[in-house]
């Protein structure tokens, strides 16, 4: 028995199988009842040991450092280590394969977001998950602006700037993302869709290759999470042009959104969520849905993600799952706008 709760569902599941063939219908519900039930009413004992939470990018990344600061403080009020676990590949497909097939007893989690359950689910053909049915969403951490930066060596400074310079050479100007149908990637493909200009995708096998060329000069402009950029801008190597979403950021003064400078209708951003596989009792779902919400009262928290470039979220679970819900849609019309393929 590898874990006190999943072995208790097991032998009630177990009895009511065993009894089920000879118990009128309504008692044979009742019995097939008992085990969830059970499994809910051992969630006293959880966690009992260490908590995986998979990430489902590499490390050093906007997702990396929101698991990592949300998950350290989670684990202080559970008592028990949350162990963050990258599972990089396929725009963070890999990583949310790897959870919607897990045991569903809270022992491990995913930070998934935007890319894993608004974008792939319209853009990937043959996912191996479903974003809906196979997890029990738990709470939204936080929801993060973008910021398109530029090389300097470009001499722009405005989206206008870009605009015109886009419109004067079509298709000459390449942009980096963090991969094929990842949210850098469709926000730039929204913003030339808004803009009405054409721009050259350069896909790159996560951000710290994409970051690594846009520093060197080899691509000129880039969608990015703050957290990574924000270094580069400070010390001059990038240029900020606009954020992605409706108000500017404390951590970027005096860089406007793109939608004020001529493109009213953009609007777009990153998320961070807190999910466990479909199954998951309702009791651990509770559980672990207040202990994020306090870590999210924490100061500390407020203040790294504030950082960031993120602003906390909470709530509930259902409240999540209505947010993933309305961004798969919404995305989805966008996807379809823009006319996006997967490359």
């Amino acid at each position: 028995m590898k874990r006190r709760t999943w072995g208790l569902t097991l032998v009630v599941a177990g009895v009511a199988g065993f009894l089920g063939w000879a118990l009128p219908p309504g008692m044979r519900t009742a019995a097939a009842q008992a085990a969830p039930q059970a499994a809910a009413q051992g969630a006293g004992k959880y966690p009992d040991h260490p908590i995986r939470l998979i990430v489902p990018f590499s490390p050093g990344g906007g997702n990396d450092n929101v698991a990592r600061t949300v998950g350290r403080r989670l684990g202080e009020i559970l008592g028990q280590a949350i162990v963050v676990e990258n599972r990089a590949g396929a725009g963070g497909t890999v990583g949310a394969e790897t959870v919607a097939r897990a045991a569903p007893d809270g022992y491990t989690l995913f930070l998934g977001g935007v890319g894993s359950h608004a974008i792939n689910p319209n853009l990937r053909k043959n996912l191996p998950y479903d974003a809906i049915k196979d997890f029990a969403p738990i709470t939204l951490l936080a929801q993060a602006s973008m910021v398109l930066v530029a090389q300097p060596s470009l001499h722009i400074r405005t989206v206008p700037e870009l605009i015109a310079l886009a419109r004067k050479e079509p298709g000459k100007l390449d942009y980096a993302s963090n991969g094929n149908g990842s949210s850098s990637h469709l926000a730039a493909v929204m913003f030339a869709t808004d803009a009405k200009v054409q721009l050259t995708h350069v896909p790159y096998k996560g951000l710290s290759p994409a970051l690594t060329d846009l520093l060197a000069g080899q691509v000129p402009l880039m969608f990015s999470s703050v957290v990574a950029i924000l270094p580069h801008i400070k010390d001059g190597s990038l240029v900020p042009l606009g954020v992605t979403g409706s108000h500017e950021l404390p951590s970027l003064p005096g860089v406007p959104t793109i939608a004020s400078q001529g493109l009213p209708g953009y609007e777009t951003s990153s998320w961070y969520g807190i999910l466990a596989p479909a199954g998951t009792p309702r009791a651990i779902v509770m559980k672990l849905n207040q202990g994020l919400n306090e870590a999210l009262q924490d100061p500390k928290i407020r203040e790294s993600l504030a950082g960031d470039g993120a602003e906390p979220a909470g709530g509930t679970p259902e409240q999540f799952a209505e947010h993933i819900k309305r961004e798969k849609d919404r995305l989805g019309q966008a996807i379809r706008q823009s006319g996006l393929q997967m490359e």
